[in-house]
């Protein structure tokens, strides 16, 4: 990455003095904004503003997972917002985290930054891709690898594909497989789910889709309620005509 681009990305002049923090300084830091920030090498990183798009997709992803894991009973949650340590003094904030639920409860009950740490790991996390793609493919791909996180995927709307990371215990880290348009994803982690590629580069919106599933619900509702008084009616005409139905 070039000095220019560094500073792009990270939004401050290179020659100032940056104050390093310990991970439990970075658990209680606040500077009264909005802004997030992943920690580096001790180094506050702030995070830029996602577009339209990255938040849609993530949004997308969480509801997906979320009725996924519920029809499937499986005791694990999709969360966002949360950080990840990859360091003594490094922690990331992936898009979207798949982890259990007695971890994630650990993780509720500390004071501080939402932050799963050393020895807590995940069983997947996603990245959605933007303008800091480097940091994706190299640097952060290295980070969760070296805490071995089972599965990474990184959703690259520019590039038109998903890479499904996987086997970050071999000798050069991942492993990956890409999945490009008109192809369903491979979760080794979650061999059943079944996501398009084309589903999650161009996302309905989640509310629509919950409309959708209460139309559907009260379609079905009324189906069985016609069903239940067409029974009804039939069971009392063969009463009336001495008919017995036991």
């Amino acid at each position: 990455m070039t000095q220019s681009s560094f500073k792009q990305r990270y939004s401050f002049p290179l020659d100032s003095p940056i104050k390093r923090l310990t991970f439990e300084e970075y658990l209680k830091y606040e500077d009264n904004t909005d802004t997030k920030y992943e920690l580096y090498r001790g180094k506050l990183i702030p995070m830029a503003t996602p577009t339209g798009l990255h938040t849609r997709i993530c949004n997308y992803l969480v509801y997906q997972f979320q009725v996924f894991f519920a029809s499937v009973e499986l005791n694990v949650v999709a969360i966002n917002d949360v950080g990840v340590r990859t360091g003594i003094d490094s922690s990331r904030i992936p898009d979207v985290i798949i982890s259990t639920r007695e971890l994630w409860e650990k993780v509720c009950d500390r004071k501080g930054s939402g932050v799963f740490d050393l020895q807590e790991t995940p069983r997947l996390v996603v990245e959605v891709s933007s303008e800091n793609w480097r940091e994706d493919y190299i640097l952060t791909r290295a980070e969760y690898a070296l805490i071995e996180i089972p599965e990474y995927w990184i959703i690259d709307a520019n590039k038109q594909r998903i890479r499904i990371l996987t086997h970050p215990e071999g000798e050069d880290g991942y492993e990956y497989n890409d999945f490009v348009s008109g192809e369903t994803i491979n979760s080794l982690e979650f061999p059943d789910l079944s996501l398009s590629v084309d589903e999650l580069l161009a996302p309905l919106v989640v509310e629509d889709l919950i409309k959708a599933q209460q139309v559907e619900r009260k379609q079905l509702e009324l189906q069985l309620e016609q069903e239940r008084q067409r029974a009804e009616k039939l069971e009392r005409l063969l009463r009336e005509k001495g008919i017995s139905i036991e």
